[in-house]
């Protein structure tokens, strides 16, 4: 089962040494962050799970870079957890405002952490989204990120992966390079619209000539996922 992955924004680095030790012992991948400029960078490039942001933090503080990735179409729908030293009233409601989940106030243990962070996971992740999808004898398991041609494992890189599972989530509808850019690279993320190309010819590749002619190259348009002829 391929772990989620979340990522821990603290100016503070004993703090976030004790979140990573606490949540890797319970099988989540961990990445990390001091500061917002940074954090926002791996939002976009490594599309966590989960975020867990601290308050207060020099320079552009944890309430302001929340506000920011929920304006944004690519980061929006991350949950976030605050972290923070405040324990009044008023600052948890102004972050549950800006769009966090939820809010722990520090000190915290790390159990209490780890539960609630499960918590967030179950109530935001959709319903269906960890199904398994199978058209034609092609399998994609978003639980373990494997997929196979009638039992038989295929091998594909993270990104012909992700481009699959959106093709399988989003059947029989045209998209533009730049579509699927914005959707499985990230909207933020300045790659060339040919690089699509690539990626598309390397996904046929691995899924074989059994199944090679679920994607459909649509003239003058882009591509298309389909099972009809």
């Amino acid at each position: 089962m391929t772990a989620k992955t979340v990522l821990i924004v603290d100016d503070e680095a004993p703090i976030r040494e004790m979140i990573a030790v606490a949540l890797e012992m319970a099988d989540y991948r961990v990445l990390e962050a001091d500061n917002a400029q940074d954090a926002h960078a791996m939002m976009v490039d490594h599309q966590p799970d989960l975020l867990l942001l601290d308050w207060m933090m020099p320079g552009t503080s944890g309430i302001e870079l929340a506000r920011r990735l929920k304006r944004e179409e690519a980061t929006a729908e991350v949950p976030i957890i605050m972290l923070t030293a405040k324990g009044e009233e008023d600052n948890k409601i102004q972050g549950l405002e800006a769009g966090a989940d939820d809010y722990i106030t520090k000190p915290f243990s790390p159990r209490e952490l780890v539960a609630r962070l499960k918590a967030v996971l179950r109530r935001t992740t959709p319903r269906g989204v960890e199904d398994p999808i199978e058209i034609n004898g092609l399998l994609l398991d978003p639980v373990s990120h494997r997929v196979s041609a009638y039992g038989k494992a295929l091998e594909m890189g993270p990104t012909e992966y992700r481009l699959l599972q959106f093709f399988m989530t989003h059947q029989e509808r045209a998209y533009t390079r730049s579509q699927l850019l914005d959707q499985v690279w990230g909207g933020n993320v300045y790659v060339e619209e040919r690089t699509v190309d690539v990626h598309i010819r390397r996904l046929r590749k691995a899924l074989g000539e059994a199944h090679q002619n679920l994607i459909q190259t649509v003239r003058g348009t882009g591509y298309r996922f389909s099972a009809r002829v």
